[in-house]
């Protein structure tokens, strides 16, 4: 169970991811400063500074701490679960309890969205943090599917394409006519996704495909580079 300090610390950087989004809708990304978003949040600047280290990544952090929810969710699932099904709900977790993700949204808060994501500064933290936590999730993979987080191709190849077709699924939402819901995109690009990575563990040789991915081609042997 998580304790009474690291909820408070988790309720601290909610408060400042939500406050740092919110300002940046209202006000545009350029008229908020850290000092805003602080007193927003009801904190000083330097408990702001503890947290992040600047208003970019205080709103593109919530791209990490949706991963690491998802494989968090992810280790939760019924151990009999097939791979996809728990993969899937695991990635929908962290947006399924949002109003506006299961509605299609209103269109000022798309173009307030897509005004904010395509500025320069935000599309170069959004890159940074998008993968920070895929570690976490490759291991949950990993568990579930009996390989190596290390030594194995999968557990990574799985949390990266994931992790990538989400992503996939919110711009879509973002910029789709007429305007759809963002769960139902998720779910889409999950299924298509999983129906090419089948579960390693349901194959009675589980390290043939990696083994085959990393023979090297006979066709090519001799030849100069």
């Amino acid at each position: 169970m998580t304790g009474l300090r690291e909820r408070k610390k988790q309720a601290t950087r909610d408060a400042l991811m939500t406050a740092a989004l919110q300002l940046a809708l209202e006000r545009g990304l350029d008229n908020v400063r850290v000092e805003d978003i602080a007193e927003a949040a009801g904190v000083s600047p330097r408990t702001f500074n503890n947290y992040f280290s600047s208003k970019y990544e205080a709103i593109a952090a919530r791209h990490t701490d949706r991963t690491r929810h998802s494989a968090q969710v992810l280790r939760d699932r019924p151990p009999g679960e097939p791979l996809w099904e728990a993969v899937t709900r695991a990635m929908l977790a962290p947006w399924e309890h949002a109003e506006e993700t299961t509605l299609p949204p209103g269109p000022g808060v798309r173009a307030a969205l897509r005004l904010l994501t395509s500025a320069p500064a935000m599309e170069g933290e959004s890159l940074r943090v998008l993968f920070s936590a895929d570690g976490e999730l490759a291991a949950a993979v990993a568990e579930r599917t009996g390989t190596d987080p290390e030594r194995d191709f999968y557990p990574q190849l799985v949390a990266t394409a994931v992790i990538v077709a989400t992503q996939a699924a919110v711009r879509h939402w973002l910029l789709a006519e007429p305007a759809v819901p963002l769960v139902p995109l998720i779910e889409e690009a999950l299924r298509q996704l999983g129906a090419g990575f089948p579960d390693p563990s349901t194959r009675s040789d589980p390290s043939a495909w990696l083994r085959l991915s990393t023979q090297p081609d006979p066709t090519t042997q001799g030849e100069s580079p």
